[in-house]
Protein backbone atom coordinates (compact mmCIF):
# COMPACT_ATOMS: atom_id res chain seq x y z
CA UNK A 1 0.00 0.00 0.00
CA UNK A 2 1.65 3.39 -0.48
CA UNK A 3 2.39 5.13 2.55
CA UNK A 4 0.79 8.66 3.17
CA UNK A 5 3.58 10.77 1.95
CA UNK A 6 4.15 9.17 -1.05
CA UNK A 7 5.68 11.85 -3.52
CA UNK A 8 3.48 10.25 -5.75
CA UNK A 9 0.09 11.02 -4.83
CA UNK A 10 1.14 13.58 -1.84
CA UNK A 11 2.39 17.26 -1.92
CA UNK A 12 4.13 16.63 1.21
CA UNK A 13 7.25 14.67 1.20
CA UNK A 14 8.72 13.75 4.28
CA UNK A 15 12.26 11.67 4.25
CA UNK A 16 11.81 8.98 7.32
CA UNK A 17 12.39 9.66 11.11
CA UNK A 18 12.01 13.77 9.89
CA UNK A 19 10.10 15.29 11.99
CA UNK A 20 9.05 18.96 10.36
CA UNK A 21 7.33 21.34 11.92
CA UNK A 22 6.55 23.34 8.57
CA UNK A 23 4.49 20.99 7.56
CA UNK A 24 0.56 23.02 7.89
CA UNK A 25 -1.77 20.04 7.04
CA UNK A 26 -3.74 17.54 8.49
CA UNK A 27 -1.46 14.35 9.51
CA UNK A 28 -2.75 10.81 7.51
CA UNK A 29 -4.30 9.62 10.70
CA UNK A 30 -7.09 12.82 10.83
CA UNK A 31 -8.03 12.18 7.09
CA UNK A 32 -12.08 11.18 7.28
CA UNK A 33 -11.74 8.62 4.81
CA UNK A 34 -14.63 6.05 6.49
CA UNK A 35 -17.04 9.64 6.99
CA UNK A 36 -16.39 10.70 3.15
CA UNK A 37 -16.56 6.77 1.87
CA UNK A 38 -20.12 7.21 3.55
CA UNK A 39 -20.88 10.66 1.91
CA UNK A 40 -20.02 8.67 -1.16
CA UNK A 41 -22.14 6.25 -1.10
CA UNK A 42 -25.26 8.21 0.02
CA UNK A 43 -24.07 9.77 -3.03
CA UNK A 44 -23.52 7.33 -5.55
CA UNK A 45 -26.46 5.10 -4.51
CA UNK A 46 -28.74 7.98 -5.38
CA UNK A 47 -30.60 7.95 -8.85
CA UNK A 48 -29.50 11.66 -9.31
CA UNK A 49 -26.77 12.21 -11.52
CA UNK A 50 -26.91 15.74 -12.07
CA UNK A 51 -23.72 16.35 -10.36
CA UNK A 52 -21.77 14.85 -13.14
CA UNK A 53 -22.72 17.35 -15.77
CA UNK A 54 -21.16 21.03 -15.78
CA UNK A 55 -22.10 22.77 -12.76
CA UNK A 56 -24.04 26.16 -11.93
CA UNK A 57 -21.59 29.04 -11.98
CA UNK A 58 -22.32 30.38 -8.56
CA UNK A 59 -22.29 26.38 -7.30
CA UNK A 60 -24.37 23.85 -6.35
CA UNK A 61 -27.99 25.32 -5.03
CA UNK A 62 -28.36 22.61 -2.72
CA UNK A 63 -24.93 22.30 -1.54
CA UNK A 64 -24.25 26.23 -0.70
CA UNK A 65 -27.66 25.76 1.09
CA UNK A 66 -26.02 22.99 3.39
CA UNK A 67 -23.21 25.01 3.68
CA UNK A 68 -25.05 28.02 4.66
CA UNK A 69 -26.84 26.21 7.33
CA UNK A 70 -23.79 24.85 8.91
CA UNK A 71 -21.87 28.26 8.73
CA UNK A 72 -24.79 29.84 10.40
CA UNK A 73 -24.47 27.12 13.20
CA UNK A 74 -21.12 28.11 13.82
CA UNK A 75 -20.55 32.06 12.43
CA UNK A 76 -23.55 32.54 14.97
CA UNK A 77 -25.22 34.90 12.93
CA UNK A 78 -27.03 34.18 9.29
CA UNK A 79 -25.80 32.82 6.24
CA UNK A 80 -27.64 33.04 2.86
CA UNK A 81 -27.27 30.29 0.53
CA UNK A 82 -26.65 33.54 -2.52
CA UNK A 83 -24.03 35.13 -0.97
CA UNK A 84 -21.89 31.98 -1.48
CA UNK A 85 -19.59 31.21 -4.41
CA UNK A 86 -18.16 27.92 -4.84
CA UNK A 87 -14.29 27.54 -4.87
CA UNK A 88 -11.87 24.82 -5.78
CA UNK A 89 -10.13 25.89 -2.45
CA UNK A 90 -9.02 28.73 -0.41
CA UNK A 91 -6.01 29.50 -2.72
CA UNK A 92 -7.37 29.47 -6.43
CA UNK A 93 -10.18 31.22 -4.80
CA UNK A 94 -7.40 33.96 -3.63
CA UNK A 95 -6.37 33.62 -7.47
CA UNK A 96 -9.62 34.22 -9.07
CA UNK A 97 -10.45 37.50 -6.33
CA UNK A 98 -6.75 38.96 -7.81
CA UNK A 99 -7.93 38.00 -11.06
CA UNK A 100 -10.98 39.83 -11.32
CA UNK A 101 -10.59 42.66 -8.75
CA UNK A 102 -6.60 43.85 -9.65
CA UNK A 103 -4.41 44.62 -12.09
CA UNK A 104 -0.75 44.14 -12.82
CA UNK A 105 1.10 47.25 -10.51
CA UNK A 106 -2.09 47.66 -8.21
CA UNK A 107 -0.76 48.52 -5.14
CA UNK A 108 -2.52 46.17 -1.76
CA UNK A 109 -2.07 45.58 1.74
CA UNK A 110 -0.94 42.79 3.74
CA UNK A 111 -0.19 42.31 7.52
CA UNK A 112 3.50 42.07 8.02
CA UNK A 113 3.00 38.61 8.75
CA UNK A 114 1.37 37.03 6.30
CA UNK A 115 0.76 33.84 4.56
CA UNK A 116 4.03 33.09 2.65
CA UNK A 117 1.55 31.29 -0.49
CA UNK A 118 -0.45 34.27 -0.09
CA UNK A 119 1.97 36.35 -1.51
CA UNK A 120 3.64 34.25 -3.50
CA UNK A 121 0.20 34.54 -5.53
CA UNK A 122 0.22 38.24 -5.43
CA UNK A 123 3.87 38.39 -6.93
CA UNK A 124 2.27 35.98 -9.85
CA UNK A 125 0.03 38.89 -10.61
CA UNK A 126 2.69 41.62 -10.13
CA UNK A 127 1.28 43.47 -7.79
CA UNK A 128 2.43 46.13 -5.85
CA UNK A 129 2.33 44.88 -1.83
CA UNK A 130 2.77 47.05 1.11
CA UNK A 131 3.24 45.70 4.21
CA UNK A 132 1.36 46.95 7.52
CA UNK A 133 2.21 46.35 10.86
CA UNK A 134 0.77 44.37 13.93
CA UNK A 135 0.83 44.03 17.36
CA UNK A 136 -0.78 41.20 19.87
CA UNK A 137 -4.57 42.17 18.32
CA UNK A 138 -3.58 41.85 15.41
CA UNK A 139 -3.13 44.34 12.62
CA UNK A 140 -3.14 47.99 13.74
CA UNK A 141 -6.06 50.19 12.45
CA UNK A 142 -4.29 53.67 12.98
CA UNK A 143 -1.37 52.29 10.85
CA UNK A 144 -3.49 51.25 8.03
CA UNK A 145 -5.26 54.47 7.96
CA UNK A 146 -1.72 56.28 8.12
CA UNK A 147 -0.86 54.18 5.47
CA UNK A 148 -3.99 54.95 3.22
CA UNK A 149 -3.16 58.60 3.24
CA UNK A 150 -0.73 57.31 1.24
CA UNK A 151 -1.74 54.68 -1.06
CA UNK A 152 -4.65 53.73 -2.72
CA UNK A 153 -4.73 49.87 -2.42
CA UNK A 154 -7.44 48.07 -4.24
CA UNK A 155 -7.35 45.46 -1.80
CA UNK A 156 -6.40 45.20 1.74
CA UNK A 157 -5.59 40.78 2.43
CA UNK A 158 -5.90 39.50 6.06
CA UNK A 159 -6.29 36.81 8.18
CA UNK A 160 -8.36 38.26 11.30
CA UNK A 161 -8.74 34.59 13.01
CA UNK A 162 -5.81 32.69 14.53
CA UNK A 163 -3.63 34.27 11.97
CA UNK A 164 -0.92 32.49 9.62
CA UNK A 165 1.83 32.34 11.31
CA UNK A 166 1.37 34.51 14.25
CA UNK A 167 -2.04 32.81 15.59
CA UNK A 168 -3.34 36.41 17.22
CA UNK A 169 -7.03 36.89 16.67
CA UNK A 170 -7.90 40.94 15.73
CA UNK A 171 -10.12 42.31 18.18
CA UNK A 172 -14.10 42.86 17.30
CA UNK A 173 -13.94 46.67 17.62
CA UNK A 174 -10.64 46.85 14.79
CA UNK A 175 -12.73 44.46 12.51
CA UNK A 176 -15.59 47.44 12.47
CA UNK A 177 -12.81 49.61 12.09
CA UNK A 178 -11.32 47.67 9.01
CA UNK A 179 -14.87 48.27 7.40
CA UNK A 180 -15.17 51.50 8.72
CA UNK A 181 -12.13 52.34 6.97
CA UNK A 182 -12.74 50.59 3.92
CA UNK A 183 -15.99 52.49 3.45
CA UNK A 184 -14.23 55.60 4.00
CA UNK A 185 -10.62 55.59 1.19
CA UNK A 186 -12.99 52.88 -1.16
CA UNK A 187 -10.82 49.65 -0.49
CA UNK A 188 -11.83 45.65 -0.62
CA UNK A 189 -11.15 43.88 2.40
CA UNK A 190 -10.49 39.75 1.40
CA UNK A 191 -10.56 38.00 4.37
CA UNK A 192 -8.56 34.53 4.47
CA UNK A 193 -10.97 33.16 7.34
CA UNK A 194 -10.14 28.96 6.84
CA UNK A 195 -8.99 28.93 10.64
CA UNK A 196 -12.06 30.17 12.05
CA UNK A 197 -13.83 27.37 13.09
CA UNK A 198 -10.47 25.49 14.28
CA UNK A 199 -10.82 27.19 17.98
CA UNK A 200 -9.76 25.56 20.99
CA UNK A 201 -10.19 28.58 23.76
CA UNK A 202 -13.18 28.67 25.87
CA UNK A 203 -15.68 31.49 24.25
CA UNK A 204 -15.94 32.10 20.53
CA UNK A 205 -13.50 34.42 18.86
CA UNK A 206 -15.23 37.73 17.41
CA UNK A 207 -17.66 36.28 14.85
CA UNK A 208 -15.37 36.48 11.20
CA UNK A 209 -15.43 39.34 9.12
CA UNK A 210 -17.93 37.39 6.38
CA UNK A 211 -20.62 38.93 8.59
CA UNK A 212 -19.84 42.20 7.18
CA UNK A 213 -20.66 41.44 3.43
CA UNK A 214 -23.83 43.44 3.64
CA UNK A 215 -21.51 46.24 3.56
CA UNK A 216 -20.22 45.47 -0.20
CA UNK A 217 -16.88 45.47 1.03
CA UNK A 218 -15.55 42.18 2.35
CA UNK A 219 -14.93 38.66 0.13
CA UNK A 220 -14.54 36.05 3.35
CA UNK A 221 -12.53 32.89 1.86
CA UNK A 222 -13.51 29.57 3.29
CA UNK A 223 -12.50 26.32 2.87
CA UNK A 224 -12.67 22.84 3.46
CA UNK A 225 -8.50 21.79 3.58
CA UNK A 226 -8.72 22.91 7.04
CA UNK A 227 -12.16 21.49 8.88
CA UNK A 228 -12.45 18.16 6.36
CA UNK A 229 -9.87 16.95 3.72
CA UNK A 230 -7.30 19.19 1.81
CA UNK A 231 -7.80 17.03 -1.07
CA UNK A 232 -11.15 17.79 -1.47
CA UNK A 233 -10.17 21.10 -3.01
CA UNK A 234 -12.88 22.57 -1.84
CA UNK A 235 -13.78 26.20 -0.74
CA UNK A 236 -16.06 29.00 -0.87
CA UNK A 237 -16.59 33.07 -1.13
CA UNK A 238 -18.51 34.45 1.53
CA UNK A 239 -19.73 38.43 -0.11
CA UNK A 240 -22.51 41.05 -0.98
CA UNK A 241 -24.61 40.78 -4.35
CA UNK A 242 -22.32 42.93 -5.98
CA UNK A 243 -19.39 41.45 -5.75
CA UNK A 244 -20.46 38.23 -6.47
CA UNK A 245 -21.70 38.85 -10.03
CA UNK A 246 -18.29 39.93 -10.76
CA UNK A 247 -17.22 36.47 -9.74
CA UNK A 248 -20.08 34.49 -11.12
CA UNK A 249 -20.29 36.10 -14.35
CA UNK A 250 -15.89 35.56 -14.99
CA UNK A 251 -14.44 34.11 -18.08
CA UNK A 252 -13.40 30.83 -15.89
CA UNK A 253 -16.70 29.81 -15.91
CA UNK A 254 -18.27 30.08 -19.66
CA UNK A 255 -16.77 26.92 -20.77
CA UNK A 256 -16.87 24.73 -17.64
CA UNK A 257 -19.31 26.25 -15.52
CA UNK A 258 -19.12 25.77 -11.88
CA UNK A 259 -16.07 24.84 -9.67
CA UNK A 260 -15.43 21.07 -8.21
CA UNK A 261 -19.71 20.10 -9.05
CA UNK A 262 -18.23 16.19 -8.02
CA UNK A 263 -17.07 17.28 -4.81
CA UNK A 264 -19.74 19.84 -3.62
CA UNK A 265 -22.27 17.23 -3.87
CA UNK A 266 -20.34 14.57 -1.90
CA UNK A 267 -19.69 17.38 0.68
CA UNK A 268 -23.16 18.44 0.73
CA UNK A 269 -24.01 14.58 1.57
CA UNK A 270 -21.31 14.74 4.41
CA UNK A 271 -22.98 18.12 6.00
CA UNK A 272 -26.96 16.70 5.99
CA UNK A 273 -25.57 13.41 7.51
CA UNK A 274 -23.55 15.21 10.11
CA UNK A 275 -20.14 13.80 9.31
CA UNK A 276 -18.91 17.02 8.42
CA UNK A 277 -19.96 18.22 11.93
CA UNK A 278 -18.41 15.26 13.07
CA UNK A 279 -15.22 15.52 11.79
CA UNK A 280 -14.79 19.39 12.94
CA UNK A 281 -15.06 17.85 17.04
CA UNK A 282 -12.25 15.54 16.29
CA UNK A 283 -10.28 17.83 14.77
CA UNK A 284 -11.08 20.08 17.43
CA UNK A 285 -10.40 18.23 20.35
CA UNK A 286 -6.93 16.84 18.44
CA UNK A 287 -5.64 19.90 17.24
CA UNK A 288 -6.09 20.95 21.38
CA UNK A 289 -4.50 18.32 22.56
CA UNK A 290 -1.57 19.02 20.20
CA UNK A 291 -1.49 22.43 20.69
CA UNK A 292 -1.09 22.03 24.55
CA UNK A 293 1.13 19.36 24.24
CA UNK A 294 3.71 20.99 21.80
CA UNK A 295 3.44 24.34 24.18
CA UNK A 296 4.40 22.14 27.08
CA UNK A 297 7.45 20.57 25.73
CA UNK A 298 8.56 23.83 24.07
CA UNK A 299 8.59 25.51 27.42
CA UNK A 300 10.99 22.62 28.66
CA UNK A 301 13.61 22.49 26.05
CA UNK A 302 13.51 26.42 24.87
CA UNK A 303 15.55 28.71 26.22
CA UNK A 304 13.92 31.73 27.95
CA UNK A 305 15.13 34.20 25.75
CA UNK A 306 12.71 32.83 23.02
CA UNK A 307 9.50 34.29 23.33
CA UNK A 308 6.56 31.98 22.29
CA UNK A 309 2.59 33.59 21.08
CA UNK A 310 0.56 30.36 22.26
CA UNK A 311 -2.50 30.04 19.79
CA UNK A 312 -6.02 29.70 20.57
CA UNK A 313 -6.75 27.90 17.60
CA UNK A 314 -5.38 27.08 14.08
CA UNK A 315 -2.49 25.33 13.94
CA UNK A 316 0.83 27.33 14.44
CA UNK A 317 2.87 28.66 17.48
CA UNK A 318 4.92 31.55 16.79
CA UNK A 319 8.57 31.64 17.81
CA UNK A 320 10.65 35.02 18.60
CA UNK A 321 14.08 34.95 19.00
CA UNK A 322 16.40 37.72 20.49
CA UNK A 323 17.93 40.12 17.82
CA UNK A 324 20.90 38.92 16.06
CA UNK A 325 19.30 35.12 15.78
CA UNK A 326 18.75 33.81 11.82
CA UNK A 327 16.44 31.15 11.70
CA UNK A 328 17.54 30.57 8.35
CA UNK A 329 20.72 30.59 8.66
CA UNK A 330 20.22 27.73 12.18
CA UNK A 331 17.96 25.34 9.50
CA UNK A 332 20.40 23.53 8.55
CA UNK A 333 21.61 22.19 11.57
CA UNK A 334 18.10 21.96 12.97
CA UNK A 335 17.08 19.60 9.64
CA UNK A 336 20.73 17.23 10.26
CA UNK A 337 19.02 16.68 13.79
CA UNK A 338 15.76 15.58 11.56
CA UNK A 339 13.81 18.78 12.68
CA UNK A 340 12.41 21.41 10.84
CA UNK A 341 10.52 24.46 11.19
CA UNK A 342 9.47 27.55 8.65
CA UNK A 343 11.96 30.53 9.20
CA UNK A 344 10.09 34.11 9.81
CA UNK A 345 11.55 35.66 6.40
CA UNK A 346 8.85 33.67 4.53
CA UNK A 347 6.04 35.39 5.97
CA UNK A 348 7.08 38.86 4.73
CA UNK A 349 7.21 40.92 1.92
CA UNK A 350 10.05 42.41 3.19
CA UNK A 351 12.37 39.77 3.64
CA UNK A 352 12.85 41.10 7.69
CA UNK A 353 11.66 38.82 10.44
CA UNK A 354 14.80 36.60 10.53
CA UNK A 355 14.70 36.29 14.01
CA UNK A 356 11.25 34.46 13.93
CA UNK A 357 10.10 30.77 13.55
CA UNK A 358 6.70 28.84 13.01
CA UNK A 359 6.10 25.91 14.38
CA UNK A 360 2.34 23.53 13.18
CA UNK A 361 1.26 21.10 15.41
CA UNK A 362 -1.17 19.73 12.97
CA UNK A 363 0.54 17.03 11.23
CA UNK A 364 2.28 15.22 14.45
CA UNK A 365 0.49 13.07 17.25
CA UNK A 366 1.95 13.90 21.05
CA UNK A 367 5.15 12.10 20.93
CA UNK A 368 6.55 12.89 17.91
CA UNK A 369 5.23 16.72 18.74
CA UNK A 370 7.55 16.07 22.07
CA UNK A 371 10.25 14.54 20.86
CA UNK A 372 10.54 17.56 17.96
CA UNK A 373 10.44 19.83 20.71
CA UNK A 374 13.38 18.04 22.62
CA UNK A 375 15.71 17.75 19.51
CA UNK A 376 14.95 21.34 18.84
CA UNK A 377 15.73 22.52 22.09
CA UNK A 378 19.92 21.92 21.71
CA UNK A 379 20.18 23.48 18.12
CA UNK A 380 18.59 26.32 19.51
CA UNK A 381 21.02 26.70 22.38
CA UNK A 382 23.97 26.31 20.34
CA UNK A 383 22.97 29.07 17.56
CA UNK A 384 22.22 31.24 20.47
CA UNK A 385 25.58 30.99 21.94
CA UNK A 386 27.37 34.86 21.62
CA UNK A 387 24.24 36.07 20.78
Amino acid sequence: MNKPNDPRIAQLEMPPGMIDFSAGQPSPSLLPLKLLRKAAADRLNGDDAAFLAYGANQGNGFFRTALAGFLSEHYRFPVEAEQLFITAGASVGLDLLCTMFARPGDTIFVEELSYFLALRIFADHHLNIIGLPMDADGLIAEALEEKLTRYTPVFLYTIPTFHNPSSVTLGAARREQLVALSRKYDFLIIADEVYHLLSYAPGAPPPPLAGFVDSDRVLSLGSFSKILAPGLRLGWVQAGPRLLRRLVGCGLLDSGGGLNPFTSALVCSAIEMGLQQTQLATLVTTYSERKVALTKALKKYLPDTVRMIEPDGGFFIWLVFPDGVDTEQMLPAARRKNVGYLPGSKFTSSGDLKNCARLSFSYFDVPELEEGARRLGPVIKEHMKGH
